[in-house]
């Protein structure tokens, strides 16, 4: 889907499914963008979401949450989303 393939600067939430226990097949389809500014991983399986947040290429992933961060903290994308950290060490 193109919504699922653009940077949009929101609200947007892009939901897709997934056949079950697919972890590295969602992680390829979050990965096939040019973009990789910020992402989010919404599981009960603590495991699986430091699993997810390690392969995702993305600048920021938010666990659970979404937008929640400390204005100190480094914030820049991947790919064409960026081009390193601000801030931060």
């Amino acid at each position: 889907m193109y919504i699922a393939q653009e940077e949009s600067f929101g609200p947007v939430m892009v939901i897709s499914k997934f056949k079950n226990g697919d972890v590295d097949g969602v992680l390829r389809r979050a990965n096939a963008t040019e973009y990789g500014l910020a992402s989010g991983v919404f599981t009960k399986d603590i495991s699986k979401a430091l699993y997810i947040s390690e392969k995702l290429e993305a600048g920021t992933v938010f666990i659970n949450t979404y937008n929640k961060t400390d204005v100190a903290a480094p914030f820049g994308g991947f790919k064409q989303s960026g081009f390193g950290k601000d801030l931060g060490k």
